[in-house]
């Protein structure tokens, strides 16, 4: 098995290893490319994520710099996906993304992780594990999710969480670890920011 194999099963492997690095390069390059684009180069940065993400569906919108181990390619965008400055997906792994998701800005997302065994880790070795975030998800300002977890539809998490374990769907989650603070709810549709209340009739 190649090391390029051992990769996409996650299995423990060297991701110096001369296949992955040429591979690799090339994606890093478009990637420098996307990041010189002018703010109203809305076609080119279309183009971009439609040829180089894994899936990128309709409505999708990235301020740069955006940051990306493989440039994207192992990034599954749903539709109206929207990434505020400064975006790092650490895509050695897959990240599936859902629809009407939001990015804050300086937001992380990280699939790669290295072993605990000093002798494994000094080799230069790691593994990846995919994360997957649902629906209408916001992810606050400054977070940070590790390899592996899971964000379920609907939910919210606090500008500068840590995301060490799955969040489940209709939850408001933050803190370092992030924590579970409280289901979404019924004072959700009628209060916006603590008591101002939403007017829905001029929405």
């Amino acid at each position: 098995m190649t090391q390029y194999e051992r990769m996409l099963a996650g299995l423990i492997y060297d991701p110096a290893d001369p296949q992955i690095l040429s591979e690799q390069a090339g994606f890093a390059e478009r990637l420098w490319a996307f990041n010189q684009l002018r703010p109203g180069d809305a076609a080119e940065k279309e183009r971009y994520m439609k040829e180089v993400f894994a899936s990128c569906g309709e409505g999708c919108w990235i301020e740069l710099p955006f940051r990306a181990n493989w440039g994207g390619r192992h990034v599954h965008f749903g539709h109206r996906v929207y990434a505020n400055f400064n975006l790092t997906l650490v895509d050695d792994g897959n990240i599936f993304v859902g629809d009407n998701v939001l990015f804050g800005p300086n937001v992380t997302v990280a699939t790669a992780n290295h072993p605990i065994e000093p002798g494994l880790r000094s080799r230069g070795l790691q593994y990846n594990r995919d994360v997957h975030i649902g629906n209408d998800v916001w992810i606050g300002a400054g977070a940070v999710l590790v390899p592996g977890v899971r964000i379920g539809d609907g939910s919210v998490i606090g500008a500068g969480s840590v995301v060490t374990r799955d969040i489940p769907a209709g939850a408001v989650a933050a803190g370092n670890p992030c924590r579970v603070l409280r289901a979404i709810g019924e004072r959700d549709r009628e209060f916006f920011f603590r008591g101002e209340k939403i007017d829905w009739e001029n929405l």
